[in-house]
């Protein structure tokens, strides 16, 4: 596949996802905005986190006067995620040069991460250039359309109708993630795991049975992917 037409084809990808980012940045800026942070603030901790969750997560918890460094702590466990999306692009990005796994590294988000892993499965035939060019397309969509809509939310927030419930983008993007990525046993083991210890859990203060939550789910599919491997060695 030539780079060109890889890169044209990660643009279209991740364009169904424009339809969650917007409203997802646009009640960031809200939420930041009425968190007390200037425009400069938000807009500094959008373009140098680039991290949704994370920037919830942490934004709510300066809010519930949190110390600073569990703060820290639950914006590092929630970007975990990234150390294993990293370690699933490494055998087909492996051999790009530093300057690109920088920019890898930057621009990868949820929604780059499944849209790239998913047609580096499916094309296996693809060059390292076109795997490239192709997560380069996926990147020139997501990332400036969230920093545009945070600044939206930071700057129009205030005149926001409520009835247009802003807040149904975040679970509606990670819905629409993980529900194709449920193809295995151990990714569901997982996912129910992380369901149930996060209801149990969720009298914990400061989002700490998220955390919980984040490591069973994570311990029980590894667990499943070991018992699996067994039953097949043996």
């Amino acid at each position: 596949m030539h780079a060109r037409h890889a890169f044209l084809r990660g643009i279209v990808a991740t364009l169904p996802f424009t339809l969650v980012i917007a409203p997802f940045g646009l009640l960031f800026g809200v939420a930041a905005t009425e968190a007390g942070l200037d425009l400069g603030e938000v807009m500094g901790f959008t373009i140098l986190v680039i991290a949704g969750a994370s920037q919830f997560s942490a934004i709510h918890l300066m809010e519930e006067h949190a110390p600073v460094i569990l703060v820290i702590l639950t914006s590092l466990a929630i970007n975990l995620r990234m150390a294993m999306y990293s370690a699933a692009l490494a055998p087909h990005l492996g051999q790009a040069k530093r300057w690109q796994h920088a920019l890898v590294a930057y621009f990868m988000v949820d929604q780059t991460f499944v849209t790239a892993e998913t047609e580096y499965r499916l094309r296996p035939e693809m060059s390292l250039p076109a795997k490239l060019a192709f997560y380069a397309g996926c990147s020139t969509v997501l990332p400036p359309l969230w920093y545009l809509s945070t600044l939206l939310g930071a700057v129009a927030g205030a005149a926001i109708p409520p009835e247009f419930a802003l807040d149904f983008a975040l679970p509606i993007t990670f819905l629409a993630m993980i529900a194709p990525a449920l193809r295995s046993l151990p990714h569901i083991a997982a996912t129910l795991m992380s369901v149930c210890a996060a209801l149990l859990l969720a009298f914990l203060p400061a989002g700490m049975g998220l955390l919980i939550a984040a490591v069973c789910a994570m311990v029980t599919g590894a667990q499943v992917e070991l018992f699996l491997a067994r039953r097949r060695a043996a």
